[in-house]
């Protein structure tokens, strides 16, 4: 393999050409996993090569061992730790050292990736222990491009996830605090490098907790960053405001004495700063301020003994009398040519002064009212849509009196401003009105200001496409305050006919931008949903006209000739096949009649969408939630559809697609139930494939093992077939725990999530084995059938207990889990009622368990009911004298 040309590939414009390379690359690794590291760390340090080429190489070693995916990170870093030679590693890493004093800043940066990567494998292992002093060592001594290569390459390391590595790199805080703040010093002479310090320290602040505990240190890394504010470099002083918004989150409780001598002085410079990354950085750092302080109260609300309360120093509500009046004329510096997506200062003005609102309790209220009534009639339009803006900034802050005056005598103001002359006031009008229906829709009321409301946000939509998102949220929020399913009526009933032929006239308009269409349909999908019953009869309607848009769509496939039109057209079918599921969904029952038309317009949408089109999966919801309507009826659907099912379980090059897929599964054999079973030989080969499968992500397991058990309730005791593949399966993921260095995020999480799959799919198999389901047995067969269903049980039910009793031991659990492990618990009782396994009921731990979700009043009624009915079953249990097995300690 000519190295060279390999990596010139993997950056060529074709995507072909790409793959190719990718797939020789990926054979490489396969073949000679060493000899792979070694070619790519020698072009990576390799001078005489092309920047690009070098840069490539060290983007590839660093890929080699990255994942977003923890289990398989874990699997990729055992292969550096056991498949490599201790004299290769020592090559590969001295060969990225050396390359960190490359003239060439991407060579060097790249570099640095690359070691962060190995850094997280070995220094938690005590490895590498010359890293960091050479790091340090080139920061103090080397050159310039040494120096901040050096300083890129801990930042690297510090900016990284990994509990284990974090928690080395606190042994290392000294010498990396030496590091960056030599370099970040105004002293240091090369702009590039301080930046990079100043971004270095940012990065590695939470690991220096020991040197801020420190008065002097602490003074010291305080007055580097606050001269670096200062700089007169654009990008220095950004990031030192960077800095200061880490160290207000991280250091809260010991920023009394910096705020006073100088952080509000700073920030309030830095917020009027004409160059807008510092002055979204100074904005942000207020932000910090408010977020740390509504954390603090929500943290000192449970807190019953005194010395336990975190300091509140209440920042926001000493400055807001300078800041807050800064931040309104932020919002005054509106580019008018922004998208809608772009952040610039008036938008983070915006969050800021949300958050001020929060934080103060409504004590801004009356200085920004003042400040709205002063700028409303401004000839300006950027005073005018500031004013607009800020009235819907502090909504949340007043208490609910204060609230609803406030909106009541504002709301016309705001209705007034939705006819501006100026697009980007309607807008912030429009979005102003979202925030009241969301904030306070008691204030509205629907007899006289609901039509009002509504004709000025279609208005708006029909005005500009520029206010589609705002308009259409506002419309969505209208129908989730003032709509209402259960109810015979509400009060959208009135308005649901015009809303609905509303909506459907902007999504027809041959003008209409695929982000206007999408919004639109999304405002329909909300009415649906909302609808009271008195607003039924009108969706069948509706379903005529959704029906034939989507036939339309379908000859639409043949006339695509470019990118653009694939994408009009997939965001058309998705938008109408959205809308279609919402009718499904609402109707329910009552689109049995309509099934068989809806089905043969969802598979020649099917047959005709192109590989890799979002479109197959709201497809796949949508006959989801027809199967649920129509329930065994749709088992006249399966043969025409069963393959394109199958088809999206195999297909592990769309992982979106197969997880609807599996839960489509999951969805079909519910509704068809005993009826099911032709198909799942087929089904359980695809879902055992896609747990073995390494190129989907772990977080399908949960799902996939949930699946088994919603086969099993389907099938009955057919499932017996399947029982001890799956069994083992499911030992299998339960052995499966967090470590004690696991990011708590991402572990501990999909451990529960995985825990909870095994117990649906236990409380499935389980009630399959103890349920005939569907089958019309005489007494002697029933009698028979249950000694079977016990048999075929009974030699899973200690690993059962010791899942459950994993459960118990460890207090990371979720609701869900804990509600799943208590129907395990008593579809396990009931299971054998002769009282085999009585024992293992009278366990202390089994009653504590159960205690103690009964008696959470976090958990909702259903979770509580459920153990109330696990305590029954156990109490029978626990009555009977009959056992043979001994309990589980």
């Amino acid at each position: 393999m000519n190295v060279t040309s390999v990596l010139e590939a993997t950056l060529s414009p074709d995507a072909q050409t790409r793959h190719n390379a990718e797939q020789q690359l990926n054979q490489a690794a396969e073949v000679n996993f060493s000899g792979y590291l070694e070619t790519l760390a020698n072009e990576l340090a390799n001078d005489q090569a092309q920047p690009h080429i070098r840069a490539s190489s060290g983007l590839i070693l660093k890929n080699a061992f990255s994942s977003r995916d923890i289990i398989r990170l874990r699997e990729i870093q055992q292969k550096w730790i056991t498949q490599i030679d201790p004299a290769v590693k020592k090559n590969i890493k001295g060969l990225a050292l050396q390359t960190l004093r490359a003239t060439d800043s991407r060579a060097g940066q790249s570099s640095g990736q690359f070691i962060a990567s190995v850094a997280a494998i070995e220094l938690p292992r005590d490895e590498w222990p010359e890293l960091m002093p050479t790091l340090v060592e080139n920061v103090g001594a080397g050159g310039d491009h040494l120096k901040q290569a050096s300083l890129v390459t801990i930042g690297f390391i510090c900016e990284t996830e990994d509990a284990p590595l974090r928690a080395a790199l606190k042994h290392h805080s000294n010498s990396i605090l030496t590091a960056v703040v030599q370099g970040a010093r105004k002293e240091e002479p090369n702009l590039e490098v301080r930046n990079s310090a100043i971004s270095a320290l940012s990065d590695c602040l939470e690991f220096v907790q020991t040197n801020f505990e420190n008065e002097g240190e602490r003074n010291y890394i305080m007055q580097v960053v606050c001269e670096a504010t200062q700089s007169g470099d654009t990008r220095i002083e950004a990031g030192a405001f960077g800095c200061l918004n880490r160290i207000m989150a991280l250091y809260y409780e010991k920023m009394k004495f910096y705020m006073e001598k100088a952080l509000y002085g700073l920030t309030i410079i830095g917020m009027k700063n004409e160059e807008e990354d510092v002055a979204k950085l100074a904005v942000e750092f207020w932000c910090t301020v408010c977020e740390e302080e509504l954390n603090i109260e929500d943290d000192n609300e449970g807190v019953q003994i005194e010395a336990d309360l975190r300091t509140q120093h209440y920042f926001s509500r000493v400055a807001a009398g300078e800041v807050v009046p800064t931040l309104i004329e932020l919002l005054t510096k509106q580019d008018e040519d922004a998208t809608d997506d772009e952040y610039n200062v008036s938008r983070a003005a915006y969050q800021c002064l949300q958050l001020f609102a929060q934080c103060t309790r409504g004590e801004i209220t009356q200085m920004v009212l003042r400040f709205v009534e002063q700028l409303l009639p401004d000839q300006d339009w950027h005073k005018r849509d500031a004013a607009v803006s800020a009235f819907g900034a502090i909504m949340d802050g007043p208490d609910d009196k204060m609230l609803e005056n406030m909106v009541k005598q504002g709301l016309p103001l705001v209705l007034q401003k939705m006819q501006d002359e100026n697009v980007h006031v309607k807008d912030s009008a429009a979005y102003a009105l979202g925030r009241i229906c969301e904030v306070m829709p008691d204030a509205i009321d629907p007899n006289t200001q609901l039509q009002t409301l509504l004709e000025a946000l279609f208005a708006g939509i029909n005005s500009s496409p520029r206010m589609a998102s705002s308009c259409c949220w506002a419309l969505m929020n209208i129908a989730d305050n003032f709509g209402g399913p259960e109810e015979s009526t509400n009060p959208l009933s009135r308005h649901f006919q015009g809303t609905v032929s509303a909506v459907l006239s902007v999504t027809e308009k041959s003008d209409s931008n695929g982000q206007l269409r999408t919004a639109a349909y999304e405002v329909l999908n909300s009415f649906v949903g909302q609808c009271a019953q008195d607003g039924l009869p009108i969706l069948p309607k509706l379903m005529e006209v959704v029906l034939q848009r989507l036939e339309a769509t379908v000859p639409m496939q043949q006339q695509v000739v470019s990118i653009e039109d694939k994408m009009m057209l997939e965001e058309i079918q998705t938008s109408v096949t959205s809308c279609l599921l919402a009718i499904i969904q609402r109707l329910g029952p009552e689109i049995k009649s309509q099934a068989d038309r809806i089905m043969t317009i969802l598979l020649r949408l099917l047959s005709t969408v192109p590989k890799g089109s979002s479109v197959s999966e709201v497809v796949f919801a949508a006959v989801g939630a027809l199967s649920s309507c129509v329930e065994d009826d749709f088992v006249k659907y399966m043969e025409p559809f069963v393959p394109f099912l199958y088809n999206a379980l195999g297909n592990h090059e769309e992982p979106a697609l197969c997880s609807v897929a599996i839960g489509l599964v999951s969805d079909i054999t519910r509704a068809i139930g005993e009826k099911s079973q032709p198909y799942c030989d087929s089904f359980m080969n695809y879902l055992l494939n896609n747990l073995r499968s390494a190129s989907l992500s772990n977080q399908f397991k949960p799902a996939i093992l949930q699946c088994f058990g919603d086969i099993a309730q389907a099938i009955g005791i057919h499932f017996e077939t399947y029982l001890s593949v799956v069994a083992q399966v499911l030992q299998q993921a339960a052995n499966i725990t967090p470590g004690a260095d696991d990011p708590v995020y991402d572990v501990v999480e999909y451990v529960i999530s995985l825990r909870e799959g095994i117990m649906d799919a236990w409380s499935g198999i389980i009630f399959a084995m103890k349920n005939s389901k569907g089958l019309k047995l005489s007494l002697v067969e029933g009698v028979r059938s249950n000694a079977r269903a016990a048999q075929a049980l009974t030699p899973y039910v200690d690993i059962i207990f010791q899942l459950l009793s994993i459960v118990y031991q460890d207090g990371s659990r979720s609701e869900g889990l804990v509600r799943s492990a208590m129907g395990v618990i008593g579809d396990l009782a009931d299971a054998f009622p002769q009282g085999e396994y009585s024992n293992y009921f009278r366990s202390d731990w089994i009653t504590a368990l159960i205690k103690e979700t009964r008696n959470n009043e976090n958990f909702t009624v259903r979770t509580r009911e459920t153990a109330r009915w696990a305590k029954e079953q156990v109490r029978r249990q626990s009555s009977l004298n009959q056992f043979s097995a001994t309990p589980m300690s």
